[in-house]
């Protein structure tokens, strides 16, 4: 027997061992008979869930019960992949895992103010003018990792007691004591008062750990580290609510990562982080409502954040409301995929995948994205924008009512590598465009913001006719401008249009009274406005069989995207497949042609 095929045979044996010796525990913090010093069965359950992380080897399962736990849960410990160790709440039960704790003896601590004292020992780590970016007046109250909520509502950081005002709080880390104005001026011996004092509420740092079914909330985390964190590999997140932290919601650090059937929402930063987390699977998820602290929408807030990379997956998700870019892949990342997502009415962006290689966005739809008034976001707030990332495929997505519809953003950029810390140059080349419906977007279906000074956007029979002093012009306050190559040391040279390569094949447009067509350069620069398709193929001739057409929805703003079954055969297959949660595709039945053959389409 060869040593990798001795080594594979050993590994199962050990895994099945392990399976066969698996043991069923209990916490159950509640239970009168509760004591860390048990054996953790149903009648003498564990108390904690760090007893329980401490304990289970490979193939345990860990069943938890009701309550509020309040501790931060490390786990070291790995299974296999036969043997999973398994954290899960019991059927039916209710198990939030908090970073806050309860705090009592409130004393009065204002003659004239309803202002209420409580001890405060904890000094967390502060975004502040020691770190780099953003390093402004207005960060050092939104980067504040403390929070406070009373009868589950959060209030606002002052940064003196002299700022306080009613729903408010100032954390006094000099005389080590909490100041609180409760929104109603009440006595608070008489509220429940929590305030956050862990930094995480659980880190995974074993491989093929499985976590079911739990909540968590109310970790006190600086800016871009996650409260909850998936470090090693192979591990599961599933049915789990993470909510209310003070900045990312959940971190995947680790490789080969799932999160299924999560909901990650109203987090003070983003839904959730990933870096290097390849083969990142994210499926069947919400993520909803984050960066409720106002973090700088162009530095990192929103959806989420992707970083370095490979072939995550995003898929049959929802990214709702959130207040910055719905899905925002930035730096590196190679050959991620998002497919059968609906992503609407974020601030800016539903899909920005910035100075990174080879999206693949298919099968999605993307609606009433891009409408916040974000300071220097130009070419960020449309439905998909590819901002200097080449080899994309964009293809079967319904692109209908955002502020923009499909943008290209273009920059003098650089980007290291999953392989390469090195900065490299990166710009937008070989990139597809097919067989998307694009529609109803506000100011433009198509526009191709290229702030680059060599006019590479244009044919190369126009190319020479853009003024120079036009094309170094910048937009001011440009979100990305600190990120710009400082030379022009590895940048291309001599590019036209025609060696961009960028295909439109097969797209369907159309826009509504007072809405854009198809926009090419930046507003402030040379720049070229097409009222018809046919102006804008024939000029730039980079669009072929594309069509305009009127959809004609059911019912666009319930998201009854179904058509008659005539517009569906001539749509083709500029049309999502497959089905995309929270919404109708396929036929409508109410249509006069309702009873014609079904399509292929999801439902």
């Amino acid at each position: 027997m060869s040593v990798l095929r001795c080594h594979q045979a050993v590994g199962l044996a050990l895994s099945l061992a392990c399976a066969a010796s698996a043991a069923t525990y209990e916490v159950a913090q509640q239970h009168p008979s509760a004591s860390d010093e048990g054996p953790g069965t149903a009648a003498r359950p564990w108390k904690s869930l760090g007893k329980a992380a401490a304990m289970a080897q490979a193939g345990d399962r860990v069943a938890i019960r009701a309550g509020v736990y309040r501790e931060q849960v490390v786990v070291k410990q790995s299974g296999t992949a036969q043997a999973p160790i398994r954290f899960e709440a019991a059927p039916g039960e209710h198990v939030v895992v908090t970073g806050a704790d309860r705090l009592t003896g409130w004393q009065k601590a204002d003659d004239k103010r309803p202002i209420y004292r409580a001890a405060w020992p904890h000094r967390f780590i502060a975004w502040n003018r020691s770190m780099t970016h953003p390093d402004d007046d207005y960060h050092r109250v939104v980067g504040r990792c403390e929070q406070v909520a009373v009868d589950g509502y959060l209030l606002r950081q002052a940064l003196g007691a002299d700022q306080l005002g009613p729903g408010s709080f100032f954390a006094d880390t000099t005389n080590r004591a909490l100041l609180v104005w409760d929104m109603g001026s009440r006595d608070l011996n008489k509220a429940f008062v929590e305030a956050s004092t862990r930094q995480e509420a659980l880190r995974v740092e074993g491989d093929h750990v499985e976590t079911r079914g739990l909540r968590f909330r109310y970790a006190a985390n600086m800016a871009q580290h996650g409260a909850v964190v998936l470090a090693g590999r192979h591990n599961t997140l599933e049915d789990c609510v993470v909510e209310a932290m003070n900045s990312s919601g959940a971190a995947f650090v680790g490789e080969d990562a799932v999160a299924r059937r999560c909901v990650f929402r109203d987090n003070g930063q983003l839904g959730f982080g990933a870096g290097r987390a390849h083969r990142l699977l994210f499926t069947e998820c919400l993520v909803e409502n984050n960066n409720t602290k106002g973090f700088d929408r162009g530095w990192e807030a929103g959806g989420n954040k992707l970083a370095l990379c490979r072939d995550a997956v995003l898929e049959r998700s929802r990214f709702l409301r959130n207040r910055g870019n719905g899905i925002w892949f930035d730096i590196g990342n190679t050959n991620c995929t998002v497919r059968h997502c609906l992503i609407a009415d974020n601030d800016d962006a539903g899909i920005f995948y910035e100075i990174s290689f080879r999206l693949v966005a298919r099968d999605n739809v993307l609606t009433g994205n891009g409408f916040a008034a974000t300071p220097g976001a130009w070419g960020a707030q449309a439905g998909i924008s590819l901002s200097s990332s080449p080899g994309c495929v964009i293809e079967r997505n319904l692109i209908a009512g955002n502020r923009e519809g499909f943008n290209f953003r273009e920059q003098t950029r650089v980007t290291p590598t999953i392989e390469d810390r090195a900065a490299r140059a990166v710009w937008n080349h070989d990139e597809t465009i097919r067989n998307n419906l694009i529609v109803f977007n506000r100011d433009a279906q198509v526009w191709g913001w290229f702030d680059v000074k060599d006019g590479r956007h244009w044919p190369a029979g126009g190319r020479l006719a853009q003024p120079p002093a036009a094309a170094a012009a910048a937009k001011p306050g440009d979100i990305a401008g600190a990120y710009t190559a400082k030379t022009l040391e590895g940048q291309p040279q001599g590019l036209t249009l025609e060696a961009l390569r960028l295909r439109f094949e097969g797209n369907v447009y159309f826009s509504g009274p007072g809405q854009g067509g198809f926009k090419w350069g930046p507003s402030w620069a040379r720049h070229k406005s097409y009222a018809s398709l046919g102006e804008f193929q024939s000029d730039l001739g980079i669009d072929t069989a594309g069509r305009t057409m009127d959809p004609s929805f059911a019912d666009i703003r319930r998201l009854d995207l179904r058509v008659n079954a005539e517009r569906l055969r001539q749509l083709g297959n500029a049309y999502p497949q497959g089905a995309i949660p929270g919404v109708l595709l396929g036929i409508d039945p109410g249509s006069p042609a309702a009873d014609a053959p079904s399509s292929q389409h999801g439902q």
